[in-house]
């Protein structure tokens, strides 16, 4: 089954959160059926994390390594459920790297 996509709204939800938790440095991005988040000049840009749909109402988690390639997690659950998982259990992935 081929992944949903994702709305632009999806991004914007995930910024909000993420500005309302303290990382106004982060911006999101829509890739395909993923958001990304990342910091920096955009042409340049640094990746943190993605969050990946998996179904209609589940996402997955992945972080971002010092080589900026993705590294899943255990985490799959509903999109806000999953950001409060990120925001508690990862803000060393949300830190900023500039």
């Amino acid at each position: 089954m081929p992944a949903r996509p994702v709305e632009t709204y999806h991004c914007s939800q995930v910024e909000d959160f993420l500005h309302d938790h303290g990382f106004a440095h982060l911006r999101a991005r829509k890739y395909g059926s993923t958001v990304i988040v990342e910091s920096g000049p955009k042409r340049d840009a640094i990746k943190h994390v993605r969050v990946r749909r998996d179904t209609v109402h589940l996402w997955l988690l992945d972080v971002a390594n010092h080589r900026g390639k993705w590294e899943r997690t255990h985490l799959r659950a509903p999109l806000n459920e999953l950001l409060g998982e990120l925001v508690e259990s990862f803000p060393w992935a949300l830190a900023s790297r500039e």
